[in-house]
């Protein structure tokens, strides 16, 4: 597997009961210091609301996530947030849940679907879409080999991120994760250099 699911751009969503209003937000997002500058960022938007609470899932095979209930009872906002985008199966990934006070308790299950409910809103906005998991590669060859080196590049449909060309020729790339040991061999063969 070399695709996974995330969203395209930003989207919003919303949810009022009992005069509780909770705002979501989706972010695609790929490091956890893009993360925690969102969330700071959207607390210092809405530094009135109650709540600020989150998920977020990273990696192309979900290897890191987590659930932030901020202030809420424990597994009330954070877990049903992060419920709504594994049943999605959606990664690089992050919903933030603002939530104002309606004055009156919602208690657990009314906090739980109030969260599920908020979630499965924005995620509805979303326009989600299929990545390919790439990675990035660099080689030095012999200018002769140039040829053989750019066959590779277009027949792997690689993705060049800079190229140089010299007596000594370098190349950086990302190559689709399913291809990778494939390519990499056949550049093995031309007696390429890594990095």
């Amino acid at each position: 597997m070399d695709t996974y699911n995330t969203i395209q751009s930003l989207s919003e969503g919303n949810f009022k009961v009992k005069g509780s209003k909770f705002l979501s937000f989706a972010f695609p997002v790929e490091t956890e210091d893009e993360i925690k500058t969102i969330v700071a960022n959207l607390k210092k938007e809405y530094y009135d609301a109650c709540h600020h609470c989150y998920a977020y899932i990273l990696g192309y095979n979900s290897e890191k996530y987590r659930e932030n209930d901020d202030g809420e009872p424990s597994g009330t906002a954070g877990k049903p947030i992060c419920g709504q985008l594994r049943s999605k199966q959606l990664t690089n990934i992050l919903v933030v849940v603002v939530r104002y006070f309606g004055g009156t308790k919602l208690g657990v299950s009314g906090l739980i679907d109030a969260y599920k409910n908020v979630t499965s809103d924005v995620l509805q906005n979303a326009k989600i879409i299929e990545k390919i998991v790439m990675k990035e590669h660099q080689i030095s060859f012999d200018y002769e080999q140039t040829n053989a080196v750019m066959k590779i590049v277009k027949d792997y449909n690689l993705q060049v991120i800079s190229q140089s060309f010299d007596s000594r020729s370098e190349l950086v790339f990302k190559v689709r994760l399913s291809d990778e040991n494939r390519v990499l061999a056949m550049f093995e063969k031309l007696s390429c250099n890594f990095f």
